[in-house]
């Protein structure tokens, strides 16, 4: 089971999990607002980087454990995914992990917020196009780039549609005020009852290889490719 602690406790974990990944790949979901989609990025990356054959491990520091959950139920015939637990202050990372990705709750603490962000390489900001969702989502980022000063902090940073529906008014809306923000929209990852079948057992859509998993793919290489060449000139 993932216990959450306290805030100090995550700040020290955090702290001891980042300085062993020195040459690790470490890629943070966040964005305040709750049911924006972090938790499907989460582990749809983490079903990406497990397809390549790349050893990878989630984080899952919001209290609802959804990825923890997915995770749990994932089969032994799918690719392997390492869960980091974080159950004391003595962390232990495989020395193999390769990219870690951090699945994190809604309404985070700012302290707790700072920390990720400082140690981490890669921010990504699901937002879905509803005018809640477009509201919280500009406020945040104005926090990032004003308040936090993210773009002093030599931060891989983007935004994702998630949940999107091409066509509605309400993603016309959010590509507008997308257009006002200093942050790249890298992809558009549209709805598909796909990926709630796929969380069922445990999977992302790169675990399979029918049409509608290959339909959702092609949803994601615009933030593979981003993600790759990031790497690249982080490392």
């Amino acid at each position: 089971m993932l216990y959450y602690f306290t805030k100090m406790p995550i700040l020290i974990l955090l702290t001891q999990l980042f300085y062993r990944l020195v040459i690790m790949q470490k890629i943070v979901l966040l964005n305040p607002k709750g049911g924006c989609g972090k938790s499907t990025l989460s582990t749809n990356l983490a079903g990406y980087y497990a397809n390549l054959d790349e050893p990878v491990a989630l984080v899952d520091i919001d209290p609802l454990h959804s990825s923890l959950n997915w995770l749990r139920k994932r089969t032994f015939d799918l690719k392997p995914i390492k869960l980091i637990k974080v159950k004391s202050e003595h962390l232990r990372i495989p020395d193999e992990i390769k990219h870690v990705i951090i699945d994190t709750p809604a309404s985070i603490d700012h302290e707790l917020m700072m920390s990720i962000i400082d140690d981490c390489d890669t921010i990504i900001i699901p937002v879905l196009p509803s005018p809640i969702d477009i509201q919280a989502a500009s406020f945040f980022i104005y926090e990032l780039l004003l308040k936090f000063q993210i773009s002093s902090r030599k931060k891989n940073i983007c935004l994702v549609a998630n949940r999107a529906k091409l066509r509605s008014t309400a993603y016309k809306e959010l590509s507008k005020s997308i257009a006002t923000l200093k942050l790249p929209l890298i992809t558009t990852v549209r709805e598909s009852s796909n990926y709630l079948k796929c969380a069922s057992k445990g999977a992302s859509v790169f675990d399979y290889s029918t049409k509608t998993s290959t339909q959702n793919i092609e949803d994601w290489k615009p933030l593979i490719n981003w993600l790759n060449s990031n790497e690249k000139e982080d490392h």
